[in-house]
């Protein structure tokens, strides 16, 4: 039983939701990392359970999907043989969002294979209403999993994106320059200029910037895939119910008519702790 009073549980989590890492949160409160893993993964559990039971029956028109890279425990050219290859190594997060209200209905943490990419597509075609326009990149799993998924009820289009050939290895921290791109439908009848991942695509910047697990070049990474797991969670259940999205001003929950007011981060932890 985690024994942190409610405001001190508030505080920790709001240093989290904002980038912190485990062990400087450790440093600013006083709270030891045990205590904040634990804290983490009873407020992810809930605000996994919050996200499944909130995300339901959404009217999107459109809505965009990519993956983001992250690793567990060991990157994955230092996996051993007595490592449980599932938990460990390259960990991949995909993610759904509709461009119009900034909503993120939904997410999977797993492997870049085609048995989650089919489960990602399913949960995603379980909460909509509407028939709708799904852009990916060119990740070859989603054809097959957009069709186990949606069937026909659905207008798919892949954005292909060529690079520029530029040198790789130590020493380039920029990733390599977009020549062209295309736009390609592959079923249904998507519009061209809807076919696009711009917007999921900041959405991964959002979550590198927000969650200091996915920051790029530092020793910060996941040692459980179930704290990652619930990580990924509290970051979705804030960004969809606290966090007011530049844009739209509001919060992506209110914008999808999925919440009728701002939560608070208070409300949010307390409701998901119960």
């Amino acid at each position: 039983m985690n024994k942190l009073s409610l405001s001190r549980q508030n505080q920790v989590v709001a240093a989290l939701v904002e980038g912190n890492s485990i062990r400087s949160t450790e440093r600013m409160f006083g709270v030891h990392r045990d205590t904040i893993c634990r804290l983490l993964a009873r407020v992810g559990e809930g605000c996994l359970s919050l996200l499944d039971e909130r995300m339901q029956g959404l009217g999107s028109r459109r809505i965009q999907v990519d993956e983001i890279w992250s690793y567990c425990q060991v990157k994955q050219a230092h996996i051993r043989v007595e490592h449980d290859r599932s938990r460990v190594g390259d960990t991949w997060t995909f993610v759904a969002i509709d461009p119009d209200s900034k909503l993120v209905p939904c997410f999977r943490v797993g492997k870049r294979r085609r048995a989650d990419a089919v489960a990602f597509m399913a949960d995603l075609s379980s909460r909509l209403l509407n028939r709708v326009q799904l852009s990916s990149d060119a990740l070859n799993t989603y054809v097959d999993a957009v069709e186990k998924a949606f069937g026909g009820n659905v207008d798919y289009g892949q954005q292909v994106k060529f690079y520029d050939d530029e040198p790789t290895g130590p020493g380039r921290y920029a990733p390599p320059h977009v020549s062209r791109d295309q736009r390609i439908p592959i079923s249904g009848d998507p519009e061209r200029r809807h076919i696009s991942t711009s917007l999921v695509e900041r959405q991964n910047l959002t979550m590198r910037m927000s969650m200091r697990r996915f920051t790029r070049l530092t020793n910060a990474f996941s040692k459980k895939i179930e704290n990652h797991r619930a990580a990924v969670a509290l970051h979705f259940a804030h960004y969809n119910f606290v966090r007011i999205h530049r844009t739209t001003r509001t919060t992506p929950a209110m914008a999808a008519g999925v919440s009728d007011r701002l939560w608070s981060l208070e409300e949010l932890v307390e409701r998901v702790s119960n």
